[in-house]
Order: C-alpha cells, then sequence, then structure tokens
C-alpha cells in the first residue's frame, strides 16, 4: 500500500514538474525584465513538485530498491538546483543569471533524463551500451538550450 501511494504521488508531482517548467522559464524571464527580483508562482508550485518527486523518488528507493541508492543524492542536488535558482534571482549576487538559469534550467534537464530512462531503459527496449544516449541526451541538449537562454536573459 505504502509502495503505491509512493508511485502515485512520485508520478503525478513528476508529471505536474515537467508540465509547470517551461511556463516557470517564461514567466520568471518576463519578470527578470521588467526588473522584478523574485520568480513568479509558477515557479514556486514547479519547485514543490520538484521537493514532491524527489522525497517521493528518496522514498521509493528505501521502501523497495536499496540498489539504486545513489539516486537519493541525485534527488538532493536536482532539488538543490531548483533552489539555486530561486536564491540566486532574490539575491542577485555578480553572476546571478548563471546561477538561476542553470538551476532552474539544470533541475528541469534532471526530470526529463529521469522520464527518458524509465520509458526507455527501465520499462523500454533500451538495453546494452545503448542505454547511455537515454541518460546523456537531455543533458547535451538542455545545456545547449540552457547557454542560449542565459545569453538572451543577459543581453536583456
Amino acid at each position: 500500500m505504502v509502495h503505491v501511494a509512493l508511485l502515485v504521488i512520485h508520478i503525478a508531482t513528476g508529471t505536474i514538474g515537467l508540465l509547470l517548467g517551461p511556463p516557470a522559464m517564461r514567466q520568471d524571464s518576463r519578470r527578470f525584465r521588467s526588473a522584478e527580483r523574485s520568480t513568479g508562482v509558477i515557479s514556486a508550485w514547479y519547485r514543490a513538485m520538484v521537493l514532491l518527486v524527489c522525497l517521493s523518488a528518496t522514498g521509493l528507493v528505501i521502501e523497495r530498491r536499496a540498489d539504486l541508492w545513489w539516486l537519493v543524492p541525485v534527488s538532493a542536488l536536482t532539488y538543490g538546483l531548483a533552489v539555486l535558482a530561486k536564491v540566486s534571482a532574490r539575491r542577485r549576487y555578480r553572476a546571478w543569471i548563471h546561477g538561476y538559469v542553470h538551476g532552474q534550467g539544470g533541475s528541469y534537464i534532471a526530470l526529463v533524463t529521469a522520464l527518458i530512462v524509465v520509458a526507455l531503459v527501465v520499462d523500454g527496449p533500451v538495453s546494452g551500451p545503448a542505454e547511455l544516449i537515454p541518460w546523456l541526451a537531455p543533458t547535451m541538449v538542455g545545456t545547449v538550450l540552457i547557454e542560449v537562454w542565459r545569453r538572451r536573459l543577459s543581453a536583456a
């Protein structure tokens, strides 16, 4: 029963997080262009979903898959990236745009990677050396997109 509850929470919050990520980034970009110093409401909800998906992942690992212990620190780092985005936007230290963009974008890349790996590797057809592609492709594509976004925000 606990496993099913954790799985439902994990899937629901992961899905909501994936849906909220792009609108949160767009809303925040607009807010920053108009000189606001905080992230928007959508970003707050996005961070909450990232926290819940990370906590539920930790619960699932503890409850059923202790062999995947290494996902617990990955979850903590994923949420840490989302927090980095918020703190960077609020404090506006030197190069704060880097912190915001890489934090928000990095946490989103982690969600996308998790979705693709589960779909293609854990429950899907990809095996052997080809398993590296679902693990690395979101980071390779996402990093380029993050850099484009960072440059646009910096120019504005």
